[in-house]
């Protein structure tokens, strides 16, 4: 795998024209590209193709709802050219499996599941169930059970990904968000790494937004952290 398709840059703007300026200006390292909710509920399946004709693209619409609707979501979601999708785990088994089923018999996507958003911290998690809960022992457990249900791999946390790929395996996909350059603002993210620590836990791709869209020169930031993920690997 190109060292440049570990790098996913979140194409997260309000409108097309955002995205296509950011997505030309990271043309020569032909980085993934991130679709997510709020540009896919503005331009819809038809912006999803383009992208995907530009490069991997990484559709970011974490898919959670009755097996049956998951399935056809993802069957449909394979025929825009995805190269990666993702769905929560917490759907449960027959939803995650169904969604499997459904991109096995559509195309070659790989499908990920969602373990604990890197928004969330073990208070958050406490708080909205009214039991203690343990962000990192859940996002392990709900890796195991992706791995076990046909599952390419899971979005997590850096600060995960060690335990996660001692437990699932060499060939399991880490794809880790909240991804901050030292000495960058972390945002909304609360549980961030930078990307050299991330590969060193063990994240098979780093998804960066704002410290790649937000910089004066995106091309240059975006090469700054190749980088450092370069270093990593070498």
């Amino acid at each position: 795998m190109d060292l440049s398709q570990r790098l996913i840059v979140a194409l997260d703007f309000p409108t097309a024209d955002e995205a296509r300026a950011l997505a030309d200006r990271l043309a020569p390292l032909s980085p993934g590209l991130k679709l997510g909710l709020e540009l896919f509920t503005a331009e819809g399946p038809a912006l999803a193709r383009e992208i995907a004709a530009r490069g991997e693209l990484f559709l970011d619409l974490k898919y959670h709802d009755i097996p049956n609707t998951v399935a056809h979501a993802v069957s449909r979601a394979c025929t825009l050219g995805a190269s990666m999708m993702n769905l929560h785990m917490s759907g449960g088994e027959e939803m995650v499996r169904a969604a499997v089923k459904a991109r096995d018999d559509a195309g070659p996507a790989k499908l990920i599941g969602v373990t604990i958003l890197t928004s969330l911290d073990d208070r958050d998690l406490s708080q909205s169930w009214g039991v203690p809960l343990d962000a990192s022992a859940l996002a392990l457990r709900m890796a195991e059970q992706a791995r076990d249900w046909g599952l390419d791999g899971v979005v997590a946390s850096a600060r995960e990904a060690a335990a996660i790929r001692k437990a699932c395996g060499d060939d399991f996909l880490i794809v880790t968000p909240g991804i901050r350059p030292a000495g960058a603002d972390s945002g909304d993210q609360k549980r961030v790494l930078s990307p050299s620590e991330a590969l060193r836990q063990g994240s098979s791709h780093l998804v960066v937004g704002r410290p790649i869209r937000n910089a004066e020169d995106p091309l240059l930031a975006a090469r700054a952290i190749l980088d450092d993920m370069a270093a990593v690997l070498a």
